[in-house]
């Protein structure tokens, strides 16, 4: 039942149930005023309210007993049809909405062609439903908790209740029709059996899973898995980049959903690093082109940090390198200490009769 709809049902009983109380509250007061006992004229508005046939209390001989007898039967009898009315409108409106909107939903995912399937829809996979959500992209969400997708559901979300390691919650979530599916459950044999099934029942699905232990990683590429995403992996790379190289992370934060490309790079041998420049180091004085040159080009420079904070991407070739400027570049995993051993050099400093060398 709509909100709007309901308002006004249960206002209208509210309303119904004071003019039944104020009725009841008059005959009394009147029937006592007439001489009656207290507990008789309670008896008798009870009994006339539900007709149940007993005799009267007291001879209802006067004109002004027999006209509040007659409206309190009136008003009894019709407070009454209203309100069990009301609540059987209740209870009934609520199933039958509720039965319809699972209809909806179920025509809305029948229809769903090329569509990404999220399975599980706990901290991680609120998160990636928003993203979808965002970029307008058609989902729905398979979970078993209630809560959680009547979470889902408020947010608009196309949403299936089921195990999704079950062969039958993927059918009808539209696995053979679907494009991607994304297993984000906090269980990682619980991802791996998901991705077995789904693999299974659609070839060419793209498949993303979570796992939460590297070792998972193996396992799930084996049963059909096409990426797998370590939250623990990406999150203390993340951190340890916000400790030893904050203008790298700057510079990333930039672009949105790039947040894994440190880690997705090491797949492929590479890195970001950056170098720093000091006044009468090699890399002072030195333009971007000198510096790609004497690498052979086996390193590509991504922007130059200024020391005032200021972030220069894809700088161009005769840009001059100064002191305090950081130079970020993007190369693999065995070049970059050669190239930093190549464009820095050493002082040496006395601190508190102690020798010590420093990369300038």
């Amino acid at each position: 039942m709509a909100p709007f709809v309901q308002s006004i049902l249960l206002k209208r009983l509210i309303l119904v149930v004071v003019l039944l109380s104020t009725m009841c509250t008059a005959s009394v007061a009147t029937y006592v005023w007439h001489g009656w006992r207290l507990d008789d004229a309670i008896y008798m508005v009870v009994i006339t309210i539900f007709g149940v046939g007993y005799g009267e209390v007291q001879p209802v001989d006067s004109t002004v007993l027999r006209a509040v007898t007659m409206m309190l039967i009136f008003m009894s009898y019709g407070s009454l049809i209203v309100i069990v009315g009301g609540f059987v409108q209740m209870v009934m409106e609520g199933e039958i909405t509720r039965a319809l909107s699972h209809r909806r939903i179920t025509k809305g995912i029948d229809q769903l062609d090329g569509h990404t399937i999220l399975c599980g829809y706990g901290r991680a996979g609120r998160i990636l439903a928003k993203e979808l959500d965002e970029a307008n992209h058609e989902f729905v969400v398979i979970d078993m908790d209630n809560e959680k997708l009547s979470d889902a559901e408020s947010q608009g979300y196309l949403i299936l209740q089921g195990n999704a390691v079950d062969e039958d919650t993927l059918l009808r979530a539209g696995v053979e029709r679907a494009k991607t599916l994304a297993s984000v459950l906090a269980a990682d044999a619980d991802n791996v059996f998901i991705t077995l099934t789904a693999r299974e029942l659609n070839p060419d699905l793209h498949i993303v899973a979570r796992a939460e232990h590297p070792s998972t990683e193996k396992k799930l590429i084996r049963s059909g898995a096409n990426r797998v995403v370590l939250p623990a992996v990406i999150g203390g790379m993340r951190m340890a980049q916000l400790i030893t190289r904050p203008s790298t992370e700057e510079l990333l934060s930039d672009a949105k959903g790039i947040d894994s490309l440190q880690h997705e790079l090491g797949h492929i041998g590479l890195k970001l690093d950056e170098l720093e420049v000091t006044s009468g180091a090699p890399l002072d004085g030195q333009t971007v082109g000198d510096i790609e040159l004497g690498g052979n080009q086996g390193f590509l420079i991504v922007a130059v940090r200024k020391p005032d904070g200021q972030v220069i991407v894809d700088p161009e070739s005769t840009h001059r390198l100064g002191d305090g400027d950081a130079v970020i570049v993007l190369g693999h995993h065995g070049d970059l200490p050669q190239l930093a051993k190549r464009y820095t050099s050493k002082k040496e400093i006395y601190y508190r009769g102690a020798k010590m060398e420093i990369q300038g």
